[in-house]
């Protein structure tokens, strides 16, 4: 006998809230009645200084860099080699793209492994500062 739809849905529903329930971690607050206003880099900067044990939220935003340079230098080779090889505009914007996308992602790895993140649970430490500002600017209302 054929599954109905819903119930297929309803499996694959329940797969992906398994696979993703980290974000439950995020509901409050993203879905709030008013939303946490934004935040500069000297609320970041004034957290990890009164967080110790969360600091590790400052090595995290400095794996970022590695993730820029990655997709700076995928977006410029993939599109050079494209180029060179086919002189083609669409095809070299689309391996721009592309190569941007890989560059970051690789990039990203290479920071994880060169500030060992990968030691660290930045989630905790961006739940923790997401509490923080939460706290801070209910304070200032």
């Amino acid at each position: 006998m054929a599954e109905s739809p819903k119930a297929y849905f309803s499996g694959f529903k329940d797969f992906l809230s398994d696979r993703f329930s980290f974000l439950d971690n995020y509901n409050r607050f993203v879905k709030r009645d008013k939303p946490l206003p934004s935040w500069s880099e000297s609320d970041v900067q004034d957290f990890i200084a009164s967080d110790p044990v969360h600091g590790p939220l400052k090595t995290a935003r400095e794996a970022v860099n590695y993730g820029l340079v990655g997709s700076a230098v995928g977006a410029v080779t993939t599109a050079g080699v494209c180029w060179k090889y086919s002189k083609s505009p669409h095809g070299a914007v689309l391996a721009l793209g592309a190569g941007a996308v890989f560059g970051w992602t690789f990039g990203a790895e290479i920071g994880n492994h060169a500030l060992q993140l990968y030691r660290l649970d930045t989630l905790a430490a961006q739940i923790k500062f997401m509490e923080w500002w939460e706290k801070k600017t209910e304070g200032r209302s």
